[in-house]
Parts: structure tokens; sequence; C-alpha cells
């Protein structure tokens, strides 16, 4: 089950039941099953808090996926600021609404094992991206 709430944001114009299909078969591209996954739209402000809090970093970021997966199992919370992903829209000559479904499925790669922080990592996450995008 996908869940969508929001916290001191107005929710995001998102077609929850298109969006959650989109990650389901996203998810089965890569072998795994939809556990319990659990979407917070929030600020700026309450994503620092949070990554201050949980992981001790003091500073802005567009998503933080807390994975709980089991086996083949996807299992999460994914916390967006949407103050972030509008900055980046504007930053990268993005619009908002694919800057925002790429940070959605993002966080969602991480769960099936994509990460992005190693040498070459950040390629395969960005091409990991486009193929899941195409798919929406």
């Amino acid at each position: 089950m996908i869940t969508y709430s929001s916290e001191g944001v107005k929710f995001p114009n998102i077609k929850k039941r298109d969006t959650s299909n989109w990650i389901h078969r996203v998810v089965e591209s890569y072998g795994k099953k939809v556990g319990e996954i659990g979407y917070m739209f929030v600020n700026d402000e309450k994503i620092l808090e949070v990554n201050n809090e949980y992981l001790g970093h003091d500073y802005y970021t567009d998503i933080i996926t807390f994975d709980y997966s089991e086996g083949k199992v996807l299992n999460g919370d994914l916390v967006i600021s949407l103050d972030t992903v509008f900055t980046n829209a504007d930053k990268f000559s993005r619009p908002y609404d694919e800057e925002l479904h790429r940070v959605i499925i993002h966080g969602i790669l991480h769960l099936c094992g994509i990460n992005d922080k190693g040498p070459g990592e950040r390629e395969i996450m960005e091409a990991a991206e486009e193929k899941a995008l195409a798919m929406l």
C-alpha cells in the first residue's frame, strides 16, 4: 500500500492512483514488490529538522528515504521537501511536475537498491530515473 500525506504545505497536484500504479510498475521492473510505502510532503524547514534529527545532517535536501524493506518487499517512508523540488526545477530548467515525479521515483529507486553517492553511482541513478519517468 502506498500512502500520501502533507505537513505544512499544500498537497501537490498529483494523481494518487496514477502515481501509485506507476510506482508499482517501476518496482516490478526491478523484480520487487510494494509493501508499505508512505510519502510525506513537507517544506524546507521540516526536511531540515528531519535531516538533523535522524541523519545528523545540517542541510536542506529534496528527499530523505527511510528504508524498512524486507527481501523483495519494499517498505519505507519518503519525506519530500516541495520547496526544494521547486528550487531544483528552476535550477535545472525542468518543469515542476517533472522534477516532483523524478524525486518521487528517486526514493523508490533507493528502496530498489540503487545508490547515488559513490563513484559512478549518480550516473546509474540518473539513467534509472529517466527509464522510470519514461514509464509514467
